[in-house]
């Protein structure tokens, strides 16, 4: 660094992060260089991803500059992996069977929840408590409703497997809740 100045802490974890999706992007491309089976991304593929993960970057690296409170940023980071898991998966393979299932259409509505709450909440920690919980009270209702009607429970990973896995991301969404909680009363 010039004039014998350091890279800050926060610089260096920024550029792990930045490097992190990069290598995250490169990967499926070296892995096409090698010939690995499985492995065969168009650039519409590429494309995606690069939005999916410069888009949730750019959205945490915004939240990190409104508040510095660590738990306010881990319940953003939170967050934002609960719906980039969401879009990532469905996209992928599909939650409930294969992706082209309309059914995994309902998990759109979790996300519409989360971001209709983050808008009205104004992305106040006090507020996204709400926001968070809700989602996560949504979420969990939809794994009970397709635990219930054993809705794709013939496709692996099974009924229950199907419904751990969503109330994973309810679990996430909770976990987001408590950590903007915590955010709160520490400011």
């Amino acid at each position: 660094m010039a004039n014998g100045a350091t890279m800050s802490n926060a610089n260096r974890w920024r550029l792990f992060g930045w490097g992190a999706a990069a290598a995250l992007i490169l990967t499926p491309l070296v892995a096409m260089q090698l010939d690995a089976p499985g492995v065969n991304w168009t650039l519409s593929d590429f494309i995606f991803a690069m939005v999916m993960i410069g888009g949730t970057g750019v959205l945490f690296e915004l939240a990190t500059r409104m508040s510095r409170n660590w738990a306010y940023r881990g319940a953003v980071a939170l967050a934002l992996l609960a719906s980039f898991l969401t879009v990532w998966v469905n996209a992928a393979v599909g939650i409930l069977g294969n992706e082209d299932n309309p059914a995994n259409l309902v998990f759109g509505v979790v996300l519409a929840i989360e971001i209709a709450g983050a808008i009205v909440a104004k992305v106040k920690a006090e507020a996204m408590v709400r926001a968070m919980a809700v989602t996560a009270g949504a979420q969990a209702l939809i794994g009970l409703v397709v635990f219930a009607r054993e809705i794709a429970a013939n496709e692996p990973p099974g009924a229950f497997g199907l419904l751990l896995l969503i109330e994973g991301f309810a679990a996430l969404w909770l976990a987001s809740a408590l950590l903007f909680a915590k955010s709160a009363r520490d400011t």
